[in-house]
């Protein structure tokens, strides 16, 4: 098969042939129709991940396609199934697995980190039956592609840990594709938003699907702002993943407020405002991907158009153009997301 691989942390990729993945007894092989192109892959490939230890590499973790072949211990699952898959895959033996929290379970796999990702004609997924999600006919496989990692984090984010609720303010720090998604879900769910960004372009898109204010945060004080807008949000998201905005988001609550961390911090941990958490009561969460099993009530939304995560997709490329995408992503971040359709060159 044809895959964008590198042969070590930050050397360059390329497309080359590799052996096309054979499905576990447990799991099967996807023949992908669209993959995402996000943030986290670029962090993969700079090293900032430890699970990646094998090489070569393939990245890619948010995929649509249909199901190529099955391995002989699955059971809900045919050749040519349309699905998608969470980025997290549980083991379903452990206990947060047997409890229905296999987005953190204590023995996940993740393609494009754990093992050999979606930047390729075909990926092989563990634990089938548990991991797999089928998909709408009236959803694309790009739509689908993009709930993988950012959508559907972001709904879950929002929903259910934050537990978002109308009328309510919400403020969103950094509006990439996770960013934007929540955007969406909580002006959905009748949240009353504001968006915070560095980029006019990510700023413009974040008003365009819901934002009901947007700061500039390169021009202005956003904690004064975002206080003086809604007078302490009711929820704040940290969307980008830095110390400076998991801060600020925190600082941007009203007493009693909720705070979700869902951009992924570096390591080492940020000096946050424990004394305000504390005073204020505050509410720290983090929120790690969203297990397949609730993937039903945002699919519902999305059939009925309430929730059109296919309105974020502002890019599509093919296979060939991967590797100057993915190295440009720590300098030139692209607004929106972007899609990979990797059997268009095939």
């Amino acid at each position: 098969m044809r895959a964008a691989a590198y042969d070590g942390f930050g050397q360059q990729p390329d497309v080359r042939e590799l052996p096309e993945p054979t499905a576990p007894p447990h799991g099967c092989v996807i023949k992908v129709e669209a993959t995402g192109l996000c943030r986290s892959d670029w962090h993969g490939w700079m090293g900032h991940d430890p699970d990646i230890a094998t090489f070569p590499h393939v990245p890619g973790h948010e995929l649509a396609g249909t199901v190529h072949a099955v391995g002989a211990d699955v059971t809900g699952w045919r050749v040519g199934d349309r699905v998608t898959v969470p980025f997290v895959c549980g083991c379903g033996g452990c206990e947060p697995c047997r409890r229905g929290a296999p987005q953190v379970c204590e023995h996940q796999t993740q393609p494009g980190f754990t093992h050999r990702g979606s930047f390729a004609e075909y990926v092989a997924i563990d634990h089938a039956d548990l991991n797999l999600v089928g998909l709408p006919d009236q959803l694309s496989y790009a739509a689908a592609a993009a709930l993988g990692c950012r959508f559907a984090t972001a709904y879950r984010a929002v929903v259910a840990q934050g537990r978002v609720a109308a009328g309510q303010w919400v403020a969103v720090y950094g509006c990439g594709g996770v960013g934007l998604s929540a955007v969406m879900i909580a002006a959905a769910y009748g949240a009353r938003v504001v968006a915070v960004d560095v980029s006019p372009g990510a700023l413009d898109l974040a008003r365009q699907h819901g934002a009901e204010a947007c700061v500039n945060s390169r021009e202005t004080d956003p904690v004064a702002a975002v206080r003086e807008l809604t007078g302490g949000a009711h929820l704040t998201l940290d969307a980008l993943g830095s110390p400076a905005t998991c801060t600020a988001a925190i600082l941007s609550l009203r007493r009693s407020g909720r705070h979700v961390q869902v951009g992924l911090l570096p390591q080492g941990a940020p000096e946050l405002p424990m004394g305000r958490v504390i005073g204020w009561e505050l509410e720290i969460l983090g929120s790690h991907g969203m297990a397949a099993a609730d993937y039903g009530p945002m699919l519902d939304l999305v059939v009925s158009g309430r929730l059109r995560p296919d309105a974020l997709v502002t890019r599509t490329i093919g296979l060939d153009e991967v590797p100057a995408a993915l190295t440009a992503m720590g300098e030139l971040p692209p607004t929106g997301i972007t899609v990979i359709t990797p059997r268009a060159l095939a």
